[in-house]
């Protein structure tokens, strides 16, 4: 049966969130942050929207350079993922936490020990009365042929991070539920499937 629902406010958080270690130079000093408000926001080009506060160290450097980097721990980096969203840029140097590498832009440094790394090309930045919402241009993904199944990331080989708020916890992937935009097509009959194809 199912409860009646209640209003439980506005403030509420998409879940799950990736967990993602944001890379820039600010004054010419490398820096991460840690980013859970993250999304894709174009297909093509594919450009993926980070979602920064404008006090922040990060944010200074995306606009400084126009570019950034987004980078996905694996499970086994928490301690230094959430290290890197306690201490702020302008106080500690998070670089050396790191094996830092580049792609194409020397001014969106990468993360070695990161399954996953996205470089960008900064194309928009929308200002909110709290935060930025930089979209970019993904220019290069990088990876190793051990987080990857039939050439693309696989999600249980890279053991990614997810974030839940406002409890504040992180996660991992739990169990396979169905293949997106098949799973579905057992509710509806072939007439239906075959018009809503077109």
């Amino acid at each position: 049966m199912l409860g009646e629902k209640i209003n439980i406010g506005n403030n509420v958080f998409v879940y799950t969130m990736p967990v993602t270690l944001v890379g820039t130079q600010v004054e010419g000093r490398v820096n991460f942050m840690t980013v859970g408000w993250i999304s894709r926001v174009n297909a093509n080009p594919p450009y993926i929207g980070v979602s920064i506060n404008k006090n922040h160290y990060t944010a200074k450097g995306i606009l400084e350079n126009g570019s950034f980097s987004v980078n996905f721990p694996s499970s086994d980096m928490v301690k230094k993922t959430d290290y890197c969203g306690i201490v702020s840029g302008r106080k500690e140097d998070k670089s050396k936490l790191f094996d830092v590498f580049y792609g194409k832009i020397e001014t969106a440094p990468m993360i070695k020990e990161c399954p996953l790394n996205l470089e960008c090309r900064l194309v928009d930045t929308i200002e909110f009365p709290t935060n930025y919402f930089f979209v970019g241009e993904i220019l290069a993904a990088y990876s190793e042929e051990q987080y990857l199944t039939l050439g693309k990331p696989d999600i249980e080989k890279m053991e990614l991070l997810l974030l839940t708020m406002p409890d504040n916890c992180y996660w991992t992937i739990g169990d396979y539920k169905g293949e997106a935009w098949k799973t579905g097509l057992s509710l509806m009959d072939k007439k239906g499937a075959e018009e809503d194809k077109a």
